[in-house]
């Protein structure tokens, strides 16, 4: 997002942000990864305590792209480890965020990609390859759409409808 902050995209836009066509998501995100600033267009996934969905995702090519996974909230095991980190790096993602925990802290921090999630947690997640792929979802009261924009940076993340120009 060059060299505007989500601060100053919300105050240059407050009539994106009364009408909802700007979103910021509650400060409820720890950050992991090298890159600190990120975006780029979203793709969601919504599973529960389970990776495989996850890790199918980040096999894939990002082209610049955040995948936003819905993990429920959950604080019981972590959704998303260094592995598929590593991988959405080389695969060109630009950055993962995890309503739900991580592990592999240290190795996710070593990867030049942004991750934002609730927390870690040393347990892995089930393997049984339950979710939706590219669903509308919500998290903490915000509802977010396969498509739509995401900026992240060290203020917040913010959710578009369409990419700002700033």
């Amino acid at each position: 997002m060059a060299l505007v902050t989500t601060a100053e995209v919300c105050d240059a836009n407050p009539q994106l942000i009364s009408s909802g066509e700007l979103r910021a998501l509650q400060p409820i995100f720890q950050i992991y990864g090298r890159r600190q600033v990120f975006s780029g267009p979203i793709v969601t996934l919504k599973v529960f305590e389970d990776n495989v969905l996850v890790r199918e995702f980040l096999e894939e090519k990002g082209n610049g792209r955040v995948l936003v996974v819905d993990g429920g909230g959950s604080l019981r095991c972590a959704i998303l480890g260094g592995n598929p980190v590593v991988q959405a790096q080389n695969n060109g993602w630009a950055g993962i965020v995890v309503n739900g925990c991580i592990r592999d802290v240290d190795e996710i921090n070593g990867c030049d990609i942004g991750v934002r999630a609730l927390a870690s947690h040393p347990m892995k997640a089930n393997k049984k390859g339950m979710g939706e792929k590219q669903v509308p979802i919500t998290i903490s009261g915000t509802r977010i759409s396969d498509g739509e924009w995401l900026y992240a940076d060290t203020d917040g993340i913010l959710i578009s409808r369409t990419e700002l120009s700033v």
